[in-house]
Protein backbone atom coordinates (compact mmCIF):
# COMPACT_ATOMS: atom_id res chain seq x y z
CA UNK A 1 0.00 0.00 0.00
CA UNK A 2 1.34 3.63 -0.83
CA UNK A 3 2.49 5.66 2.29
CA UNK A 4 2.51 9.18 3.01
CA UNK A 5 6.22 9.22 2.74
CA UNK A 6 6.19 8.29 -0.75
CA UNK A 7 3.33 10.79 -1.77
CA UNK A 8 5.66 13.42 -0.13
CA UNK A 9 8.82 12.50 -1.96
CA UNK A 10 7.92 15.47 -5.13
CA UNK A 11 8.32 17.96 -2.19
CA UNK A 12 9.81 16.37 0.72
CA UNK A 13 12.27 18.88 0.73
CA UNK A 14 9.80 21.64 0.44
CA UNK A 15 8.07 19.94 3.42
CA UNK A 16 11.10 20.08 5.77
CA UNK A 17 11.65 23.34 4.51
CA UNK A 18 7.75 24.25 5.47
CA UNK A 19 7.95 22.93 9.06
CA UNK A 20 10.98 24.82 10.23
CA UNK A 21 9.19 27.88 8.84
CA UNK A 22 6.49 27.07 10.65
CA UNK A 23 7.93 26.72 13.98
CA UNK A 24 9.51 29.96 13.75
CA UNK A 25 6.35 31.56 12.41
CA UNK A 26 4.24 30.93 15.71
CA UNK A 27 6.54 31.42 18.15
CA UNK A 28 5.86 34.00 20.30
CA UNK A 29 7.97 35.89 23.88
CA UNK A 30 5.20 34.38 26.32
CA UNK A 31 6.42 31.35 27.87
CA UNK A 32 2.92 30.26 28.00
CA UNK A 33 2.25 30.28 24.18
CA UNK A 34 5.18 28.35 23.30
CA UNK A 35 4.49 25.84 26.10
CA UNK A 36 1.43 25.48 24.13
CA UNK A 37 3.03 25.87 21.17
CA UNK A 38 5.54 22.57 21.61
CA UNK A 39 3.04 20.65 22.63
CA UNK A 40 0.68 20.84 19.63
CA UNK A 41 3.22 20.74 17.47
CA UNK A 42 4.82 17.64 19.09
CA UNK A 43 1.56 15.72 17.70
CA UNK A 44 1.20 17.51 14.80
CA UNK A 45 -0.72 14.56 12.58
CA UNK A 46 -0.06 13.33 9.46
CA UNK A 47 -0.05 17.03 8.20
CA UNK A 48 -2.31 16.22 4.79
CA UNK A 49 -3.57 20.14 4.46
CA UNK A 50 0.17 21.46 4.06
CA UNK A 51 0.61 18.39 1.60
CA UNK A 52 -2.20 18.80 -0.68
CA UNK A 53 -1.04 23.15 -0.76
CA UNK A 54 2.76 21.63 -2.02
CA UNK A 55 1.49 19.45 -4.42
CA UNK A 56 -0.94 21.67 -6.24
CA UNK A 57 1.79 24.70 -6.70
CA UNK A 58 4.16 22.00 -8.09
CA UNK A 59 1.23 20.39 -10.51
CA UNK A 60 0.53 23.69 -11.43
CA UNK A 61 3.65 25.66 -11.63
CA UNK A 62 6.46 25.99 -9.21
CA UNK A 63 6.60 26.62 -5.74
CA UNK A 64 6.96 29.90 -4.51
CA UNK A 65 7.35 32.00 -1.18
CA UNK A 66 3.85 32.16 -1.61
CA UNK A 67 3.31 28.73 -1.23
CA UNK A 68 5.16 28.23 2.04
CA UNK A 69 2.65 31.19 3.23
CA UNK A 70 -0.27 29.00 2.02
CA UNK A 71 0.53 26.06 3.91
CA UNK A 72 1.07 27.37 7.03
CA UNK A 73 -2.04 30.22 6.89
CA UNK A 74 -3.80 26.75 6.39
CA UNK A 75 -2.24 24.67 9.33
CA UNK A 76 -2.22 27.97 11.49
CA UNK A 77 -6.26 28.19 10.94
CA UNK A 78 -6.48 24.60 10.91
CA UNK A 79 -5.07 23.78 14.43
CA UNK A 80 -6.89 26.68 15.75
CA UNK A 81 -10.02 25.33 14.54
CA UNK A 82 -9.07 21.98 16.04
CA UNK A 83 -8.47 23.93 19.32
CA UNK A 84 -11.37 25.76 19.14
CA UNK A 85 -13.48 22.20 18.21
CA UNK A 86 -12.24 20.98 21.77
CA UNK A 87 -13.70 23.61 24.09
CA UNK A 88 -16.98 23.58 22.23
CA UNK A 89 -17.11 19.79 22.14
CA UNK A 90 -16.00 19.66 26.37
CA UNK A 91 -13.47 17.03 24.61
CA UNK A 92 -10.57 16.00 26.87
CA UNK A 93 -8.92 14.66 23.84
CA UNK A 94 -7.16 15.16 20.55
CA UNK A 95 -5.35 12.53 18.17
CA UNK A 96 -5.17 9.55 21.42
CA UNK A 97 -3.72 12.27 23.87
CA UNK A 98 -5.10 15.17 25.99
CA UNK A 99 -6.53 17.95 24.21
CA UNK A 100 -5.20 21.63 24.73
CA UNK A 101 -8.45 22.45 26.53
CA UNK A 102 -7.67 19.35 28.96
CA UNK A 103 -4.26 20.36 30.20
CA UNK A 104 -4.57 23.94 30.41
CA UNK A 105 -8.49 24.36 30.34
CA UNK A 106 -11.13 26.33 28.06
CA UNK A 107 -10.20 29.88 28.45
CA UNK A 108 -6.12 29.17 27.71
CA UNK A 109 -7.37 26.98 24.65
CA UNK A 110 -10.13 29.64 23.22
CA UNK A 111 -6.89 32.37 23.33
CA UNK A 112 -4.39 30.41 21.99
CA UNK A 113 -6.50 29.61 19.35
CA UNK A 114 -7.23 32.48 18.49
CA UNK A 115 -3.16 33.65 18.73
CA UNK A 116 -2.57 31.29 15.70
CA UNK A 117 -5.68 32.75 13.88
CA UNK A 118 -4.42 36.06 14.42
CA UNK A 119 -0.47 34.98 13.28
CA UNK A 120 -2.03 33.59 10.09
CA UNK A 121 -3.58 36.86 9.19
CA UNK A 122 -0.22 38.81 9.74
CA UNK A 123 1.95 35.90 7.86
CA UNK A 124 -0.44 36.70 4.68
CA UNK A 125 -0.40 40.57 5.64
CA UNK A 126 3.18 41.06 6.54
CA UNK A 127 3.82 39.17 2.94
CA UNK A 128 1.29 40.69 0.87
CA UNK A 129 -0.63 37.82 -0.01
CA UNK A 130 -3.99 39.30 0.49
CA UNK A 131 -5.59 36.58 -2.62
CA UNK A 132 -4.27 33.50 -0.32
CA UNK A 133 -5.85 35.63 2.55
CA UNK A 134 -9.29 35.95 1.02
CA UNK A 135 -9.18 31.89 -0.29
CA UNK A 136 -8.60 30.71 3.50
CA UNK A 137 -10.75 33.76 4.80
CA UNK A 138 -13.82 31.99 3.17
CA UNK A 139 -12.81 28.74 3.84
CA UNK A 140 -13.07 29.85 7.54
CA UNK A 141 -16.24 31.45 7.41
CA UNK A 142 -17.90 28.23 5.04
CA UNK A 143 -16.65 26.02 8.25
CA UNK A 144 -17.97 28.08 10.65
CA UNK A 145 -21.42 28.07 8.69
CA UNK A 146 -21.04 24.39 8.48
CA UNK A 147 -20.81 24.06 12.08
CA UNK A 148 -23.47 26.25 12.49
CA UNK A 149 -26.20 24.52 10.29
CA UNK A 150 -25.59 21.01 11.51
CA UNK A 151 -26.09 22.16 14.88
CA UNK A 152 -28.72 24.05 13.69
CA UNK A 153 -30.33 20.98 11.82
CA UNK A 154 -29.25 18.45 15.00
CA UNK A 155 -31.31 19.74 17.65
CA UNK A 156 -34.45 19.10 15.27
CA UNK A 157 -32.68 15.66 14.23
CA UNK A 158 -33.97 16.72 10.70
CA UNK A 159 -31.17 16.07 8.63
CA UNK A 160 -31.72 15.02 4.90
CA UNK A 161 -29.60 13.97 2.39
CA UNK A 162 -29.21 17.64 0.35
CA UNK A 163 -28.22 19.31 4.15
CA UNK A 164 -25.58 16.60 4.77
CA UNK A 165 -24.35 17.57 1.75
CA UNK A 166 -24.28 20.84 2.10
CA UNK A 167 -22.93 20.40 5.90
CA UNK A 168 -19.82 18.37 4.54
CA UNK A 169 -19.28 20.80 1.67
CA UNK A 170 -18.78 23.31 3.99
CA UNK A 171 -17.73 22.21 7.04
CA UNK A 172 -14.85 19.73 5.74
CA UNK A 173 -14.15 20.14 1.87
CA UNK A 174 -14.18 23.65 1.73
CA UNK A 175 -11.03 23.51 4.08
CA UNK A 176 -8.99 20.87 1.16
CA UNK A 177 -10.27 22.90 -1.36
CA UNK A 178 -8.52 25.90 0.08
CA UNK A 179 -5.30 23.86 0.18
CA UNK A 180 -5.42 22.94 -3.40
CA UNK A 181 -6.77 26.50 -4.65
CA UNK A 182 -4.39 28.34 -2.62
CA UNK A 183 -1.59 26.13 -3.72
CA UNK A 184 -2.00 26.63 -7.51
CA UNK A 185 -2.77 30.93 -6.51
CA UNK A 186 0.96 30.73 -4.86
CA UNK A 187 2.72 29.09 -8.11
CA UNK A 188 0.88 32.13 -10.36
CA UNK A 189 -2.00 29.90 -12.09
CA UNK A 190 -4.50 31.66 -13.53
CA UNK A 191 -8.61 32.26 -12.01
CA UNK A 192 -9.53 29.17 -14.67
CA UNK A 193 -6.95 26.62 -13.06
CA UNK A 194 -6.98 27.77 -9.76
CA UNK A 195 -11.19 27.42 -9.91
CA UNK A 196 -10.51 24.26 -11.40
CA UNK A 197 -8.56 22.85 -8.50
CA UNK A 198 -10.52 24.42 -5.94
CA UNK A 199 -13.47 22.05 -7.44
CA UNK A 200 -11.03 19.32 -7.11
CA UNK A 201 -10.25 20.41 -3.54
CA UNK A 202 -14.29 20.10 -2.77
CA UNK A 203 -14.48 16.74 -4.51
CA UNK A 204 -11.78 14.91 -2.13
CA UNK A 205 -12.97 16.82 0.37
CA UNK A 206 -16.56 15.22 0.26
CA UNK A 207 -15.24 11.52 0.19
CA UNK A 208 -12.43 12.30 3.16
CA UNK A 209 -15.41 13.15 5.40
CA UNK A 210 -17.49 10.28 4.00
CA UNK A 211 -14.68 8.08 5.09
CA UNK A 212 -14.75 9.75 7.98
CA UNK A 213 -18.50 8.63 8.44
CA UNK A 214 -17.50 4.86 7.51
CA UNK A 215 -15.12 4.63 10.43
CA UNK A 216 -18.37 4.95 12.96
CA UNK A 217 -19.12 1.54 11.20
CA UNK A 218 -16.00 -0.46 11.23
CA UNK A 219 -14.60 -2.35 13.53
CA UNK A 220 -12.22 -1.08 16.06
CA UNK A 221 -9.33 -2.26 18.24
CA UNK A 222 -8.99 -5.37 20.30
CA UNK A 223 -12.54 -6.11 20.45
CA UNK A 224 -13.39 -5.89 16.91
CA UNK A 225 -16.15 -3.55 17.69
CA UNK A 226 -17.52 -0.56 15.93
CA UNK A 227 -16.42 2.65 18.38
CA UNK A 228 -20.18 4.32 17.31
CA UNK A 229 -18.59 7.60 18.60
CA UNK A 230 -20.85 9.53 16.29
CA UNK A 231 -23.92 7.77 17.42
CA UNK A 232 -23.21 8.33 20.81
CA UNK A 233 -22.71 11.89 19.85
CA UNK A 234 -25.99 11.75 17.99
CA UNK A 235 -24.36 13.05 15.11
CA UNK A 236 -26.61 12.18 11.72
CA UNK A 237 -23.75 11.12 9.30
CA UNK A 238 -24.57 9.51 5.69
CA UNK A 239 -25.09 6.41 6.52
CA UNK A 240 -27.27 6.77 9.61
CA UNK A 241 -28.88 9.34 7.20
CA UNK A 242 -30.03 7.69 4.05
CA UNK A 243 -30.56 4.38 6.53
CA UNK A 244 -33.32 6.25 8.26
CA UNK A 245 -34.75 7.65 4.55
CA UNK A 246 -35.16 3.66 3.39
CA UNK A 247 -36.87 2.86 6.61
CA UNK A 248 -40.65 2.48 7.65
CA UNK A 249 -41.90 5.19 9.52
CA UNK A 250 -41.97 3.23 12.96
CA UNK A 251 -38.65 1.89 12.46
CA UNK A 252 -37.56 5.18 11.94
CA UNK A 253 -39.15 6.88 14.81
CA UNK A 254 -37.40 3.80 17.39
CA UNK A 255 -34.34 4.49 15.89
CA UNK A 256 -34.34 8.40 16.38
CA UNK A 257 -35.36 7.88 19.63
CA UNK A 258 -32.76 5.09 20.86
CA UNK A 259 -30.07 7.67 19.48
CA UNK A 260 -31.72 11.02 20.96
CA UNK A 261 -32.44 8.96 24.33
CA UNK A 262 -29.31 6.28 24.36
CA UNK A 263 -26.71 6.27 27.48
CA UNK A 264 -24.23 6.27 25.01
CA UNK A 265 -23.93 2.28 25.89
CA UNK A 266 -22.20 -0.69 23.33
CA UNK A 267 -25.88 -2.02 23.30
CA UNK A 268 -27.45 1.03 21.39
CA UNK A 269 -24.56 1.39 18.99
CA UNK A 270 -24.67 -2.10 18.05
CA UNK A 271 -28.62 -1.54 17.37
CA UNK A 272 -28.14 1.37 15.40
CA UNK A 273 -25.33 -0.12 13.43
CA UNK A 274 -27.13 -3.29 12.47
CA UNK A 275 -29.79 -1.27 11.40
CA UNK A 276 -28.21 1.03 9.17
CA UNK A 277 -26.17 -2.50 7.64
CA UNK A 278 -29.16 -3.85 7.22
CA UNK A 279 -30.67 -0.59 5.38
CA UNK A 280 -27.82 -0.68 2.70
CA UNK A 281 -26.49 2.97 4.79
CA UNK A 282 -22.92 1.47 4.55
CA UNK A 283 -22.84 0.57 0.52
CA UNK A 284 -24.68 3.64 -0.22
CA UNK A 285 -22.13 5.76 1.40
CA UNK A 286 -18.93 3.94 -0.11
CA UNK A 287 -20.70 4.48 -3.46
CA UNK A 288 -21.01 7.83 -2.52
CA UNK A 289 -17.19 8.29 -1.56
CA UNK A 290 -16.11 6.28 -5.06
CA UNK A 291 -17.89 8.92 -6.43
CA UNK A 292 -16.36 11.94 -5.31
CA UNK A 293 -13.88 10.09 -5.74
CA UNK A 294 -14.10 9.26 -9.14
CA UNK A 295 -14.89 12.99 -10.10
CA UNK A 296 -11.61 14.60 -8.33
CA UNK A 297 -9.45 12.09 -10.48
CA UNK A 298 -11.20 13.18 -13.32
CA UNK A 299 -10.17 16.89 -12.74
CA UNK A 300 -6.74 15.55 -11.72
CA UNK A 301 -5.85 13.96 -14.45
CA UNK A 302 -6.72 16.67 -16.62
CA UNK A 303 -3.37 18.00 -16.19
CA UNK A 304 -0.31 16.90 -17.56
CA UNK A 305 1.26 13.84 -16.37
CA UNK A 306 4.04 14.86 -13.41
CA UNK A 307 5.33 13.42 -10.30
CA UNK A 308 2.88 15.68 -8.13
CA UNK A 309 0.06 14.82 -10.50
CA UNK A 310 1.04 10.88 -9.39
CA UNK A 311 1.75 11.61 -5.67
CA UNK A 312 -2.15 13.56 -6.02
CA UNK A 313 -3.21 10.91 -7.36
CA UNK A 314 -2.31 8.37 -4.46
CA UNK A 315 -2.92 11.05 -2.11
CA UNK A 316 -6.75 10.90 -2.92
CA UNK A 317 -6.78 6.99 -2.96
CA UNK A 318 -4.65 7.50 0.28
CA UNK A 319 -7.60 9.55 1.42
CA UNK A 320 -10.37 6.66 0.97
CA UNK A 321 -8.29 3.60 2.14
CA UNK A 322 -6.76 5.30 5.12
CA UNK A 323 -7.24 3.48 8.19
CA UNK A 324 -7.89 6.38 10.93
Amino acid sequence: MITLEDIRKPVSREMKEFNSRFKSEISSDILLVNLVTRFVLRKKGKQMRPLFVFLSSRLTGEITDSTYTAASLIELMHTATLVHDDVVDESNERRGTFSVKAIWKSKVAVLFGDYLLAQGLLLAVRNKDYDLLEIVSNASREMSEGELLQIQKTRSLNIDLDTYYEVIRKKTASLIASCTASGAKAAGAGSAIVDQVYQMGIQIGMAFQIKDDLFDYQPHGVIGKPTGNDIKDKKFTLPLIYALNQAQPASRKSIIRKIKNGNRSQHVVNEVVQFVNDMGGIDFANTKMHEYKSAAMEILHSFPDSPARNSLRDLVEFTVSREK
